[in-house]
């Protein structure tokens, strides 16, 4: 399931992101957290996933997506791998991969499932020339260029890529979820239903049937939740 997330971040919190990353000097190779496949097919750069300003960029960024009920609907979020930063200069891409399938914490070591991944843009599309994010599922190649401010988060089973930039630089926020749910199938009946319900819920409809339904729901993630 692939869902763009509009105006996760204001105009205020994509200022004070780009300020500073911009003036950063944590900037190291982004294959530093490659893994096999990736490496050879990597050439971007990211920040310091241990520096200062990574965190003050993710103490920006998390509570947005922990206020964002689009974002809890389709992730149905139970650990988020810290969040990384990226840009791609002139030349730079990330050639075709699938993530690892399990992340380790940089701080307390822990093993995080990489259920779902996810591209917070924090450049404009018409900042540079490029830059598309290429997702491969079932249903075809999907190419994202998103608003600054958006996000898009698929399952992170899927082959995807970054094209090579030919103008400019775009800059990202990206990171990897465990979610409650492991299955990517039932993460999207959840999703369609939890959608189903807040339309109900915004017409009024029956509320013995929307009660009924929110209960399905909920039993539905108690029974496949692995927490």
């Amino acid at each position: 399931m692939l869902v763009c997330i509009p105006n996760v971040l204001d105009a205020a919190q994509l200022v004070s992101l780009r300020e500073r990353l911009d003036r950063a000097n944590a900037w190291v190779d982004g294959r530093v957290t490659a893994g096999y496949q990736g490496a050879p097919v990597k050439f971007n750069q990211q920040i310091d996933e241990r520096s200062e300003v990574a965190l003050a960029c993710q103490r920006i960024v998390v509570p947005a997506l922990e206020r964002n009920p689009l974002f809890i609907s389709a992730v149905l979020p139970n650990v988020m791998y810290p969040l990384m930063f990226n840009r791609y200069g002139e030349g730079m891409t990330f050639g075709a991969h699938i993530d690892g399938s399990v992340r380790i914490h940089p701080h307390d070591g822990r093993k995080i499932r990489t259920d779902v991944s996810a591209t917070l843009f924090l450049t404009n599309p018409d900042d540079y020339d490029g830059g598309d994010l290429i997702v491969e599922d079932t249903y075809g190649r999907h190419a994202i260029k998103l608003p600054a401010g958006d996000m898009v988060v698929y399952p992170a089973t899927s082959l995807h890529q970054v094209t090579p930039i030919t103008r400019g630089v775009r800059t990202s926020c990206f990171f990897w979820v465990q979610s409650l749910i492991r299955d990517d199938q039932q993460r999207a009946l959840l999703y369609d239903m939890d959608g189903a319900i807040q339309r109900l819920n915004q017409t009024n409809a029956d509320e013995a049937a929307r009660r009924s339904l929110i209960g399905c729901y909920h039993n539905l993630v108690r029974q496949w939740s692995e927490t």
